[in-house]
């Protein structure tokens, strides 16, 4: 059975291959991008069952219109996908905060307009599933994006409370940590800082050095990716969270390990703190 997308960030990397195995093999796409000249082509892949909407995720009205529009070229959206995002390069200390503003409006406030819109319609019909595309950035906090980091930490920590609020209604909640898929996210127009803490360069200098070099090199294929997409979306009980990629699945489970061994060790000192009374 043929399902019903509403895809964001579709105009390259993991959006733009996603979009395309969905359409590949039947389902209707509803796409949000923001250059107009990737709309036509866009739609002229699969005629009748692409559907463009030209809009940046940060702006509420335009997803309150984009959900209307998928709704009505669709018949009902079936899977919201919040894949759009940015990144930020730069030490905490440093980031400015401007730009950390601009890119928590991008990468948390634009699922949030989406899901506000999407989820009155999935209520009435008992059903849907929303997925929220985080990284291996939002499984460990990692340094010279720290602030990137902290961005995914805030999408993970509503999508886990949305899927408790919405779960018993019938909609699902998916939680999706890309590790390193070769897209343009480090190559493309993105805030990035120039250091001027020597002393950074000793500790997380290695991982700035690494990164710049990253961008168009990283070992993830985004068509790979979209089938594992496909996969999740045919589920028939979907989970809560899923690592695509090698390197995310050791992040995440090296993660669950070091959580449990500071909890543990530190638990005789954590523990009895209630009133004596």
């Amino acid at each position: 059975m043929s399902k019903n997308w509403l895809i964001t960030g579709i105009g390259s990397g993991l959006g733009q291959a996603l979009a395309a195995a969905a359409l590949a093999r039947g389902d209707r796409v509803v796409g949000v991008l923001r250059h107009a000249g990737l709309a036509q082509a866009f739609e002229a892949s699969a005629p009748g069952r692409a559907t463009a909407v030209i809009a940046d995720v940060s702006d509420r009205a335009a997803m309150i219109a984009a959900v209307a529009t998928a709704e009505a070229a669709t018949g009902g959206i079936d899977i919201l996908v919040n894949n759009a995002g940015n990144v930020l390069e730069a030490y905490v200390e440093e980031a400015d905060p401007d730009a950390v503003r601009a890119m928590f409006e991008v990468n948390l406030l634009g699922p949030l307009h989406l899901i506000q819109a999407m989820l009155p319609a999935m209520r009435g019909r008992g059903r849907g599933h929303i997925v929220n595309i985080s990284s291996g950035g939002g499984i460990v906090g990692v340094p010279w994006v720290g602030l990137y980091s902290a961005s995914k930490f805030a999408l993970e920590g509503m999508s886990e409370a949305l899927a408790a609020e919405v779960g018993p209604l019938g909609i699902g909640v998916t939680i999706v940590e890309p590790g390193a898929f070769r897209t343009n996210l480090l190559l493309r127009d993105h805030f990035r800082a120039g250091s001027q803490i020597p002393d950074y360069e000793r500790s997380a200098g290695p991982m700035r050095a690494r990164l710049s070099t990253m961008g168009g090199a990283e070992p993830g294929d985004p068509a790979k990716f979209a089938q594992a997409m496909l996969v999740l979306a045919d589920a028939p009980h979907p989970p809560l969270r899923i690592a695509l990629g090698d390197d995310a699945i050791a992040m995440a489970l090296g993660k669950a390990d070091a959580i449990r061994r500071d909890v543990e060790a530190w638990q005789s000192i954590g523990s009895h703190l209630a009133h004596d009374d």
